[in-house]
């Protein structure tokens, strides 16, 4: 039996994030955060599925300029600073 998720006062006031990665159309996958666009997890729904998710959930979509900063951090933790994997990196890049 499937029940309706009413979100609570607690709910209503953390801002919950959205950058979508991919849609195939029937797909979406997706980053899911809540209160800090930086700390999500990864999410795959059905289109429809998606839709009712941002929906319940009333999402906000990440800006440009968080997706970046996202998009540079990751790169730090991946390639590291002043390591070789980051000059080879930066070399390729």
């Amino acid at each position: 039996m499937r029940t309706q998720h009413t979100p609570n006062s607690a709910d209503a006031t953390l801002k919950k994030y959205v950058r979508v990665r991919s849609d195939n159309g029937k797909f979406i996958e997706f980053d899911f955060a809540i209160s800090s666009p930086e700390l999500f997890v990864e999410l795959i729904l059905p289109k429809q599925a998606f839709e009712s998710f941002c929906t319940t959930n009333q999402v906000e979509f990440m800006t440009q300029a968080q997706m970046e900063k996202i998009d540079q951090e990751m790169e730090k933790w991946r390639y590291g600073e002043e390591t070789l994997m980051a000059a080879n990196h930066a070399r390729h890049s």
